[in-house]
């Protein structure tokens, strides 16, 4: 459909009488451009259709890699697309392997053409898993990276961005290191059924002009269930931004539709200390969970690794914006030479236009291993959408690790929970303890540091509160708040819920801390 050319390949033998007939529709096909509405086109006729299960086209060679090994093969960067001419952006690609075993066609939008980038071994060395013999010709491309000079104008090799799986895409801004994961949609994630995955089938990325500081990416959505239109613009900067614009066909009634689905990892921190004996006082990608409701309140979930699957949700209308965000942003709070954790970045889903009614969902996933992501947060619609209904929906992703910008001086933060035993007093002595736990969680703020008293707003569910006592913290210029608890029953969740306002005028001060013990 996209492969047009230019009018000089036509025949030049064409008669004149034919030019004259042909001249309105000459004219329009010169200055047709490729758009975000030629993606929608192709989703919308691709959802008429019935889906067809994508083919595996790679070896047992590829399919059998581990990460490890599938890491170490490498692209040829002097092959780097756009290398060659004086763009600050250059692409590279991913080969097949592992369980990227489906390939993705890529296209390139050149002064309104579009050519697809076909696949060519000379692209990629293999010779580090000793597979450099092996027959790759009629194999095609996992995904792609690109490279922007983010940290340094001189340096251009700075991997910014990539696709790779699904419809999964990541993003770093300036001094950041690749954390979470977005995803173009989430479909029936933590139900019984199982959970369908779309992908990204094609791509299509605008070449950006010599100076150009954005770029521009489509992409065709496909799944079972739906079929979707999307546009990226990239703009890297020291907070990376991602704006989606998608418009979502849907063949079928979808029971738990996910917007703007964020993929994190939380292994084991302060609140969830580890089981195991280890060096680093946390490992995670992500902290918590952050959410801007309509009528300004913000609230906090700490992230959990249970022991089973949990889900929570929060009602919202309209809401302003959430995100996965790594809140700890010190060596010291994870002691990790090797994957410096703290230059993980927070990721906020600045919401644009109404989103009207629905909640933010988050999944929490139980894990041993740092290697899965375990957390997923998306916002899922009130609506139920069924065979022939269309969505239109668009936000933008913030990659920053300075989650200060965005709070306002009058909002304090939990900038830290703890989880300890509720009798904590008494527990360094030979004495019984009351059985209940406690989370210390210190609060923090501008406002705070004028030393405001402090009365304490606090709710608990499957359980009761013992206590709930503040005392004011100069070390950071804020307030510790120890809350001890009972748990009513210990196989299910129990959801703490901590605001402070002010003693005198009653004002709110802090976001709302809405912890959640797990089940055990």
């Amino acid at each position: 459909m996209f492969n047009l050319l230019p009018i000089s390949h036509f025949n030049k033998k064409i008669t004149f009488k034919l030019l004259c007939v042909c001249s309105i529709s000459c004219l329009s096909f010169s200055s047709w451009a490729f758009s975000f509405d030629d993606v929608v086109t192709e989703a919308e006729n691709l959802s008429k259709k019935a889906y067809v299960q994508p083919s595996k086209n790679i070896p047992n060679e590829l399919a059998s890699l581990q990460f490890a090994d599938y890491q170490k093969i490498f692209f040829n960067h002097p092959k780097a697309y756009w290398g060659d001419r004086k763009s600050r952006f250059k692409l590279e690609f991913y080969h097949e392997g592992m369980y990227f075993d489906t390939p993705v066609k890529i296209n390139e939008i050149v002064n309104n053409q579009v050519n697809e980038i076909k696949f060519d071994p000379s692209y990629f060395d293999l010779s580090k898993i000793k597979l450099d013999k092996l027959d790759t010709k009629h194999l095609g491309f996992a995904g792609f990276k690109v490279h922007y000079p983010i940290n340094s104008p001189d340096k251009t090799d700075d991997e910014i961005f990539t696709a790779l799986g699904g419809s999964y895409f990541r993003a770093v801004g300036k001094d950041q290191r690749y954390g979470l994961s977005a995803r173009g949609l989430a479909i029936d994630t933590g139900e019984m059924t199982g959970e369908e995955f779309p992908r990204f089938k094609e791509f299509w990325i605008e070449r950006p002009e010599p100076n150009q500081k954005h770029l521009v990416i489509y992409a065709l959505l496909d799944s079972p269930h739906v079929a979707g239109a999307y546009k990226l613009t990239l703009v890297p900067s020291v907070d990376t931004t991602v704006t989606v614009e998608a418009k979502i066909f849907f063949r079928d009634s979808v029971k738990k539709l996910g917007i703007a689905p964020l993929t994190s990892m939380f292994l084991f921190g302060p609140n969830q200390p580890s089981p195991l004996l280890n060096y680093r006082p946390a490992m995670h990608d992500s902290n918590g969970l952050s959410i801007l409701a309509n009528n300004n309140e913000w609230i906090w979930r700490p992230l959990n690794n249970p022991k089973r699957l949990s889900f929570s949700s929060y009602t919202l209308e309209n809401p302003k914006s959430f995100g996965l965000i790594q809140r700890d942003k010190g060596f010291d709070d994870y002691q990790d030479l090797d994957d410096h954790y703290e230059r993980r970045p927070s990721v906020w889903t600045e919401i644009l236009g109404d989103w009207q009614k629905g909640r933010v969902e988050l999944v929490e996933i139980p894990t041993a291993d740092e290697t899965n992501d375990n957390i997923v947060a998306f916002w899922v619609p009130q609506k139920q959408y069924k065979g022939g209904d269309t969505l239109d929906i668009k936000y933008r992703l913030h990659y920053s690790l300075n989650e200060l910008q965005r709070y306002p001086d009058s909002v304090a933060r939990a900038i830290s929970t703890r989880l300890s035993l509720g009798d904590i007093k008494q527990a360094n002595l030979v004495r019984k303890l009351d059985g209940s736990n406690a989370y210390v969680i210190d609060f923090a703020g501008p406002q705070l540091s004028k030393q405001i008293p402090v009365k304490i707003n606090s709710s608990i569910n499957n359980g009761s509160i013992v206590s709930c006592e503040a005392q004011y913290n100069p070390i950071i210029k804020g307030w510790r708040v120890l809350v001890r608890f009972n748990v009513e029953d210990n196989k299910k969740a129990t959801d703490i819920r901590i605001q402070l306002l002010s003693e005198k005028t009653n004002e709110v001060l802090s976001e709302t801390w809405s912890g959640q013990y797990p089940a055990q």
